[in-house]
């Protein structure tokens, strides 16, 4: 009797859209809606001046079309090119893009803050639901509290295929009930790869090996200890929630109140974490999150740090002092303490459908690089909001396939994905925005051009289109660290105003 052979089918994930502002030739709504004031104009100057008046203030409108229908691989048109790179000049002029801290620094209290748009932010330390010690970061500046969630995703190596599917669908699904939290703005996660010093491997075998072994086993363990940091990496992960400060009465909570309210609800969130496959979960404490960016900022404290834990004690580590000494932005770097940073944000989803792995080889680690920070943000949109921009979605790609005689190939497919989207969100799915950030960091500045190539390479492996962040390198690196920041909130020019251009 022959056995009937069965095919597992593959699933795959797809649909992304990018939101847009329907208009004329291209352009955005408020751009069309200047395009028709400016005919308008012309019209009128043409009857109560002269033909030469209109005709060049008609050349001028023809101008600004052009320049902001001209647009990069990045979508970015000429005006906010030349807008960013005048904001950088603006910003070194006025030295801003330097920094000094500690004694010798140009702050009057002598201690190491953090730069920037971190400068203001305060931590403190509570305990949730199970007595656990989580930290609270608060951003004054936009009035939103950060927990900080640490992981240990076991990775896909030797992992059926059905479970992988099985993660994917609860990380969706914690994705969607993160929308239904109570003041919750954003999410994060960052994937950190770096050198692993071998002092927690050496730990870890010291205290389990038994003295009365043989001493051919004692030797091997301890020959492999002392080989194994050499080429070796370490994979760490965290879940970033930021939360408004202000509660349902719009009153801004101090950190107590908004602590008491969350301590009963971080055990529930990282219960759900680990069904997503990040492993054990659990809240950082205050002085873990400072051991973070202190190792952002300064990566050689590494290695300091876990000689101090591997020694049975801890180097305290306190807000205010956990910021580089020196830091210098420049056009398309940061250099901070003894490394060297590169910052790329995402400008283009993968396009057409991909597997659950897109992303493994660019969260791998990297020979060239000697630490890694892919920090995926997302902005998760409740319920009746959702509904609104999936129906306003639909009806801008429909006017946008329609406008035209010909129907071009990408607005009919742009058409079929925001009804698909539209038809699941309305069986219950959720919406979620979302961006990519991506950060490599060297010790060495002679290997800066191959972490740029070695980027280059991953985020074509990924399927991702990255765009290199002139003239915000400094700001870019803070936002890619699991803090919670949401750039959008600290941007002169709000989003969606670009979009309307």
């Amino acid at each position: 009797m022959a056995a009937a052979e069965t095919t597992r089918q593959v699933r795959t994930y797809g649909n992304w859209r990018r939101p847009v502002s329907p208009g004329l030739l291209g352009l955005g709504t408020a751009s069309t809606m200047g395009l028709v004031a400016g005919l308008l104009m012309i019209v009128v100057l043409v009857f109560l001046t002269d033909l030469l008046t209109a005709t060049v203030f008609g050349l001028g409108v023809a101008a600004l079309v052009v320049v902001l229908r001209t647009r990069d691989v990045h979508r970015r048109n000429v005006l906010q090119r030349v807008g960013g790179r005048l904001a950088w000049w603006s910003a070194r002029g006025a030295g801003a893009h330097l920094y000094r801290s500690g004694p010798l620094g140009r702050v009057p209290w002598g201690t190491f803050h953090l730069p920037g748009i971190l400068a203001a932010t305060t931590l403190t330390e509570h305990l949730d639901g199970l007595s656990r010690p989580f930290a609270l970061l608060y951003t004054p500046k936009v009035e939103t509290y950060t927990v900080v969630l640490g992981t240990e995703p076991p990775g896909m190596m030797l992992v059926d295929e059905d479970q992988i599917d099985l993660w994917v669908a609860d990380w969706g699904h914690f994705l969607r009930n993160l929308s239904d939290e109570p003041g919750l703005e954003s999410a994060a996660v960052t994937v950190e790869t770096a050198p692993d010093t071998g002092h927690r491997l050496r730990r870890q075998v010291e205290s389990r090996i038994d003295p009365s072994a043989p001493a051919f086993s004692r030797e091997l363990l301890r020959e492999v200890v002392d080989a194994y940091p050499s080429g070796s990496n370490t994979v760490r992960a965290f879940v970033s929630l930021t939360f408004s400060a202000r509660g349902s009465s719009g009153k801004r909570r101090t950190p107590d109140e908004t602590a008491r309210d969350l301590a009963a609800r971080l055990p529930g969130l990282t219960s759900d974490l680990q069904a997503t496959g990040a492993g054990a979960a659990w809240p950082l404490s205050a002085q873990e999150v400072c051991e973070v960016v202190r190792i952002a900022f300064d990566p050689p404290a590494a290695t300091l740090i876990d000689e101090a834990r591997a020694a049975g004690t801890v180097a305290v580590q306190r807000w205010s002092d956990v910021g580089p000494t020196a830091a210098e932005a420049s056009w398309t770097e940061y250099r901070h303490d003894g490394a060297w940073s590169k910052t790329w944000a995402m400008t283009e989803a993968p396009r057409g459908y991909v597997h659950s792995a897109v992303l493994a080889r660019l969260l791998a680690p990297h020979r060239d690089i000697a630490r890694k920070r892919v920090t995926l943000l997302f902005e998760p949109i409740d319920a009746g909001r959702a509904a609104k921009i999936v129906e306003d979605d639909q009806r801008d790609a429909r006017y946008q396939a329609t406008s035209s005689r010909t129907v071009a190939a990408r607005d009919d497919y742009s058409l079929r994905a925001a009804q698909a989207t539209a038809a699941e969100e309305a069986a219950g799915a959720g919406l979620v925005n979302f961006a990519v950030l991506v950060t490599a960091t060297v010790t060495d500045p002679d290997r800066r051009r191959d972490a740029a190539a070695a980027i280059d390479y991953l985020a074509n492996t990924a399927r991702l289109r990255l765009r290199l962040l002139h003239g915000s390198q400094d700001s870019a690196f803070a936002a890619a660290l699991p803090l919670g920041l949401n750039l959008r909130k600290h941007v002169a020019v709000p989003k969606w105003m670009k979009e309307e251009l």
